[in-house]
Order: C-alpha cells, then sequence, then structure tokens
C-alpha cells in the first residue's frame, strides 16, 4: 500500500497518542505521576507559621517526585470548599494545616477512603483510617522560654499576647509562666489576646495588646499571635522592653528586641508524614517534642551564637535551657498540657 504523506501524519499521531506518558520528541517529559495540594486556614502573607508549612510541603513533594500546588483559605467556608476542590482533584495527599481543619477532616476523609489526608498540627476526633497526623508539644518548648524569661526579667512582670483564648493557644502561656517561676517564683504572668474576626492576622490589635502589657510593668512577652506578631515586636521596640518569637527564628524581624524564639519544626514533621504516606505507610499520629527534637528554642540550636537573639552570647542562660531540656526528657521535669484540661 503507498503511504501518502497525509497518511503518515495521521500515524505518526496515532503512535505518539498511544504511547501515553512517554517523554516527547524534544525531550520535555511527562507530568509527575504523584501530587500534593495543601490548603492553609488564612493567606499565607506574613504568617511565618503557614510559610514553614508551605516549604515543608513543597519540599516533601519535590522529594518524592510529586507536583505542587498551594489552596489558601481565607474563613471555614473557603476551607470546606478549597477540601471539596482538592478531593475532586484526587492528588496523591491532601495537606490541611491547624486546628481549623478538625471539623472538616472529621468527616471528608470517611466519606474519600481512596484518598489520603495529612493534618499537621492537630488531629480531628474519631480519626479516620486515611487520615494520618503530627503534632507537636508546644508546651514543652514555651516553658523553656519562660525559663529564659525568669532569668532576664527585671520588673518581675511577663505577659503574652495569644492570637484567641483557646485551649490549644493556652500551650504558650501557662508553661510559659511556670517556666518562669521555676527560676524566679515571684514572676507575675499577664496574658492578652488578640481576639476579633482576624486574630491570627492583626498586627494593629497585636500591637495595641502588647502596649498595655508594658503600660502594667512587663517587660519580657511572648508574641503568639501568627502574622501578629510585627504589631509585638513594634511595641517591644518602641516600650524598651524585650520579647519573643514563636514558631521560627523571628530575631531578624526585630534586631535587638527579641530574646529567643519557640520553635516548632513543622517542615520537618511535613516531610517525614508525606514521605511516608506516599511509600504506602498511612493514618496514625505522631507526636513531636523535645525528646524528638521537633520543638525547642533557639538558645538549644549549633549555630545560636550567629543568631540575631539578644541572648545569643549568654552562655550561662544557654547552658540553663539545655539542663532544663534535659530535666524534662528525662522525665525530672513534667511540663502540664492545658490541651489536656
Amino acid at each position: 500500500m503507498r503511504i501518502t504523506p497525509a497518511l503518515a501524519v495521521l500515524v505518526s499521531a496515532l503512535t505518539l497518542t498511544a504511547c501515553g506518558g512517554e517523554p516527547a520528541a524534544d525531550g520535555a517529559q511527562a507530568a509527575p505521576s504523584k501530587s500534593v495540594i495543601f490548603i492553609t486556614p488564612n493567606p499565607v502573607g506574613t504568617n511565618s507559621f503557614l510559610q514553614l508549612g508551605v516549604k515543608g510541603a513543597e519540599a516533601a513533594a519535590k522529594e518524592i517526585g510529586a507536583s505542587f500546588k498551594l489552596y489558601e483559605s481565607k474563613d471555614p467556608t473557603s476551607i470546606a470548599q478549597n477540601v471539596d476542590a482538592a478531593v475532586r482533584a484526587k492528588p496523591t495527599i491532601i495537606v490541611g494545616i491547624s486546628f481549623s481543619f478538625d471539623d472538616v477532616f472529621a468527616t471528608v476523609p470517611k466519606q474519600h477512603p481512596g484518598q489520603q489526608f495529612l493534618q499537621v498540627d492537630s488531629c480531628a476526633k474519631d480519626q479516620a483510617p486515611n487520615l494520618a497526623c503530627v503534632s507537636f508539644k508546644e508546651h514543652e518548648a514555651a516553658y523553656l522560654a519562660g525559663v529564659e524569661a525568669g532569668l532576664l526579667t527585671r520588673s518581675g512582670q511577663i505577659g503574652v499576647v495569644a492570637a484567641q483564648d483557646t485551649p490549644f493557644v493556652h500551650r504558650w502561656i501557662e508553661p510559659f509562666f511556670e517556666g518562669a517561676k521555676s527560676v524566679r517564683p515571684d514572676v507575675r504572668g499577664t496574658s492578652l489576646f488578640v481576639g476579633g474576626s482576624n486574630p491570627f492576622s492583626d498586627p494593629a490589635r497585636a500591637k495595641s495588646q502588647a502596649q498595655t502589657l508594658i503600660g502594667r510593668g512587663a517587660d519580657v512577652i511572648t508574641a503568639a499571635a501568627s502574622a501578629g506578631n510585627q504589631g509585638v515586636f513594634e511595641a517591644a521596640a518602641a516600650g524598651k522592653v524585650k520579647a519573643i518569637g514563636v514558631d521560627v527564628d523571628q530575631c531578624p524581624q526585630s534586631p535587638g528586641n527579641v530574646i529567643d524564639n519557640v520553635l516548632k519544626r513543622v517542615d520537618v514533621a511535613e516531610i517525614a508524614a508525606i514521605k511516608e504516606i506516599a511509600a504506602g505507610k498511612t493514618g496514625g499520629v505522631k507526636v513531636y517534642g523535645l525528646a524528638e527534637d521537633g520543638v525547642g528554642v533557639g538558645a538549644l540550636q549549633a549555630d545560636f551564637s550567629s543568631s540575631q537573639c539578644t541572648t545569643a552570647g549568654d552562655v550561662d542562660l544557654q547552658a540553663k535551657v539545655k539542663q532544663v531540656r534535659d530535666d524534662i526528657v528525662a522525665g525530672k521535669i513534667t511540663v502540664a498540657d492545658p490541651l489536656a484540661g
């Protein structure tokens, strides 16, 4: 049979179609067969906690050879909408970060047993077999930050500006005060909350609450207001007092004003969990505390001396913090968890 030019084109097209996922002639590779969709409860913006979460999920996707998509939510309604859209996209793993996913992940994974889910920094009650969770013992690290505050306060009054008054957020409050009292029993602690319609992203309100604490005599203030922390740092700088950051190293955001940070290694936990799920190990809960090096403070880090934190050169303080960390890990000190009631 004589093959005409037109027929040759048709045969070539059919051959390429049959190859499906084969690389194109120009060397371009087919899209990854694995995919990760990461959903936030709020816009990422300047929220260092969410930034760290995105960083970890992106890194994990790269390690398992998966594509990555970010869905940013604005409120509970958009969280539900984004989860629904993610389910319809059928990725390898759907990741939701924070307790804001407790309600939706209590139902959606059960409705879609073939889809794998990961919840970071919380876990829905009555957990489905296809929902894996990673959480942290923030209260252990907050206790260490309290030890630092107790050693450094001059007025004997310390404070916390927190996003909202919930049991989960209290993990940064009572343990912080208890840690301070362990080294200075006469310390007085006061907490104020940002509240309102945008508690995790309101620097102006957070700054106002910090100013109130400073007016009451507090000279060390933990900023536990997520994207509102910058407002606390501004108030601390203006009031000539010291602040403590959370989640990541926030000392560079306000050089000379931040003592240290309550660190939470969200990115490390995400990478481990996503790799396990991709390898077929699904469900379960993994909790990261001081013993697992999942939480801590900057003073425990090997490179702390070169940080921009105000205590970077205080070797005596660092030695004390390390000793208390070791005592907590060894069970000599028990830090009560406000979330446990």
